[in-house]
């Protein structure tokens, strides 16, 4: 069993001889087993113990086991206590996401305190058959089908090539007595039934059945990393980005000539809070009409004509009422500077407007876009709805709902920022003042 977890470490670089470690210490079999096969190959380690007020006496039976077994093994022991069910119901989420929040949260803050280098959790095979099961039922793609990993950034886990069988019998052969948690008895969560009910039935099909779903999430996991790296490949030729708007965008075209355009969609689009049943949506509506939107809480996917235009929500910018000459902010980002200028010369910079100063009537208003907006664009005599004026620029959907436009007292607009003046306002040989209004980073 030592050499089993000596080996496993070693393979995947897990722990180094030097450091210190922490052990995540339930007092239940597994974390018992971890701490103390850890010890015996030799690393510096410490103990943390989470008591989560959840089982009542089980609860403060599991504290007082894990204080004896620390100091009988001689590691150091960091206690804390959650009120679980507050955080539960002050943050809205289930009392098991409560526990996990908490608990990972506390061993983070812990590892960073006493210059830990890991937290060593002890997930085992069984762990991450119960997982990879529960993703295949909720529809997984490549990803949830790996099962557990290895390490994850500062937690790792030395125990996930063992069984819980293998575990127990270790403990047994060296009289080792542990705690048992008396809620994973009963089938009253997904992964409880799996372990108590969907398991021993497969077993009962192939005795085998948990290690050769552990060969297959080790598979997978190596057949992630050639996925990833194709994506990738492809992420870089096929993304546009645009850090000026802060959007990504893909040719459809250029989309619909990949082996798999919905896995591709899937890679770039999950990580940005998009969902399974979206992603399906989107791949078979990739030649649908113009101007559809998939929406999650922070991002906006549009397609836009022959392309799928990504871009983060903002909150519908305010109109910002400028009384007077200054500076005035309109956003986090942006300030519009309106002053009068000493020459008459006509700015040639897109985020600069310089119009006829004695054509003006204060207060002027900075707003977006809103349907109907038309304008007379310099150069020109008749009017054009500003949403044809950006069609024609080849403007996205998404830059046309974030498109700004200064306005006068009357509510004409004098610019539409960023592109063109209006040209009622421009300045000719009979201007004695010129106002310039300029967009300004913060």
């Amino acid at each position: 069993m030592k050499k089993k977890v000596a080996d496993f470490i070693g393979k995947h670089g897990l722990l180094s001889r030097e450091g210190l470690h922490l052990v995540a210490l339930s007092g239940g079999a597994d974390s018992v087993a971890l701490l103390l096969i850890l010890k015996d190959l030799g690393y510096r380690l410490e103990a943390a113990h989470c008591n989560f007020h959840l089982r009542g006496e089980e609860s403060n039976r599991d504290e007082a086991f894990v204080k004896k077994l620390c100091q009988e093994q001689g590691v150091p022991l960091h206690l804390i206590h959650f009120d679980t069910m507050e955080y539960a119901n002050l943050h809205q989420v289930s009392v098991e996401m409560s526990a996990r929040d908490l608990r990972y949260g506390y061993f983070r803050q812990l590892r960073q305190d006493i210059g830990a280098e890991k937290v060593c959790v002890a997930h085992h095979r069984d762990d991450a058959v119960e997982t990879l099961l529960m993703n295949l039922m909720r529809g997984s793609g490549v990803h949830g089908l790996t099962g557990i990993r290895a390490s994850n950034g500062e937690i790792v886990r030395p125990l996930l090539e063992v069984s819980r069988q293998e575990i127990e019998a270790y403990l047994h052969s060296i009289g080792q007595d542990y705690v048992m948690d008396s809620t994973n008895l009963v089938d009253d969560v997904v992964r409880n039934k799996i372990r108590l009910n969907v398991l021993p039935l497969l077993e009962q099909i192939n005795p085998n059945v948990e290690e050769n779903i552990g060969k297959t999430a080790r598979f997978m996991q190596e057949s992630e990393k050639v996925i990833t790296a194709a994506v990738d490949e492809q992420k870089r030729v096929l993304i546009a980005c645009d850090k000026n708007t802060e959007t990504e965008s893909v040719s459809i075209q250029k989309l619909q000539q990949l082996p798999s355009p919905e896995l591709f969609l899937h890679e770039w689009l999950s990580k940005k809070g998009f969902n399974t049943t979206q992603v399906e949506q989107l791949a078979e509506h990739l030649e649908g009409v113009s101007g559809r939107a998939f929406e999650t809480q922070d991002y906006t996917l549009l397609i836009d004509r022959e392309q799928l235009v990504l871009a983060p929500r903002k909150m519908p910018m305010k109109s910002v009422i400028i009384p007077e000459e200054g500076r005035y902010r309109i956003d986090e980002d942006f300030c519009i500077d309106v002053k009068e200028r000493k020459d008459v010369s006509i700015s040639k910079s897109d985020d600069c407007a310089t119009i006829d100063k004695a054509k003006v009537k204060f207060p002027i208003t900075v707003r977006t876009v809103q349907n109907g907006d038309a304008f007379v664009p310099f150069g020109m005599t008749g009017k054009k709805l500003v949403s044809d004026f950006l069609t024609d620029r080849k403007c996205s959907l998404i830059e046309k709902r974030n498109q700004l436009v200064v306005t006068d007292k009357d509510n004409v607009i004098l610019w539409l920022v960023g592109h063109r003046t209006d040209n009622r306002f421009r300045v000719t040989a009979q201007t004695t003042k010129v106002l310039q209004i300029a967009l300004v980073r913060a």
